[in-house]
């Protein structure tokens, strides 16, 4: 949303493609193999990724339209600051439910991959389960998946 709202604002002509992040097309993995996730840039060809990174790149290259950040530093500096602090700190409750669900989705396969086992080596914990364990202590409610709860 950020980068076609920064191309709205410098009137530049674009085409937007929706993604389904359940089935994501090959153009998507290809243009963002590190974290194949939206939104990506293409600009003559050549993919730029993260939506912060992607508005920058926007205004820089259109600089004949009105700025997005200031030419002063500090200035520069202060707004890139702010646009951190809201992307890390204010998450849009949308992406964390979609997160989670992709997430529960990703369990439902380990739990069908276990079967009736509380663990892959039968009763003994290995290291990636104490990992994992740890990384869902209090993040989320998994009494639903019967195995892993």
């Amino acid at each position: 949303m950020r980068v076609r709202i920064a191309l709205e604002e410098k009137g530049v002509h674009y085409e937007y493609t929706e993604q389904d992040l359940r089935n994501k097309s090959p153009l998507l993995l290809q243009m963002n193999p590190v974290y194949k996730k939206v939104p990506v840039l293409i600009h003559n060809g050549k993919p730029i990724c993260e939506s912060l990174i992607a508005a920058e790149y926007v205004d820089e290259v259109w600089k004949n339209k009105s700025r997005l950040l200031s030419p002063h530093p500090y200035k520069r500096a202060q707004s890139r600051f702010w646009a951190d602090f809201a992307d890390k700190k204010m998450e849009k409750g949308e992406e964390k439910e979609a997160a989670k669900n992709d997430f529960i989705e990703s369990l439902k396969l380990l739990e069908g991959e276990l079967g009736d086992e509380p663990y892959f080596e039968g009763d003994k914990l290995v290291m990636w389960m104490l990992h994992l364990s740890l990384s869902m202590a209090g993040s989320m409610d998994t009494r639903h998946l019967a195995t892993l709860a």
